[in-house]
């Protein structure tokens, strides 16, 4: 298996179709995470905030993984499971061709946040 200094190299090597939506992705937390530095930890792009991973994402063979604080995805588990989602404890899985809605991106992503020092 390959590891990837970057989330660019990351993406790059990513299945072609699921290229769009690791980029949006990788925008959409950037940009709700302003503070988080961007990482590589267990080969994923991830976001990292007071040397904690609070959200992160990867790409498989036929689904698409976003992970985040465990706190985070049980706060919101109902409006995951109300958008057609599967969870486990730590994060969302998802074919390319139904993404996590930008608004539960969003939320997760700032729930995530708020856990950090908990």
């Amino acid at each position: 298996m390959a590891t990837f200094p970057d989330h660019d190299s990351y993406i790059a090597a990513a299945p072609e179709a699921f290229r769009p939506i690791l980029n949006h992705l990788r925008e959409l937390l950037r940009g709700v995470l302003p503070n988080a530095e961007e990482m590589v930890a267990y080969n994923m792009p991830g976001f990292r905030m007071h040397g904690t991973v609070i959200a992160s994402y990867a790409a498989f063979s036929k689904q698409i993984g976003l992970y985040f604080l465990a706190p985070a995805i049980s706060d919101h588990a109902e409006e995951i499971a109300e958008a057609g989602l599967t969870a486990s404890k730590t994060g969302v899985t998802f074919p390319p061709h139904k993404p996590v809605p930008d608004h539960l991106v969003t939320r997760l992503a700032n729930a995530s946040s708020k856990h950090v020092n908990d």
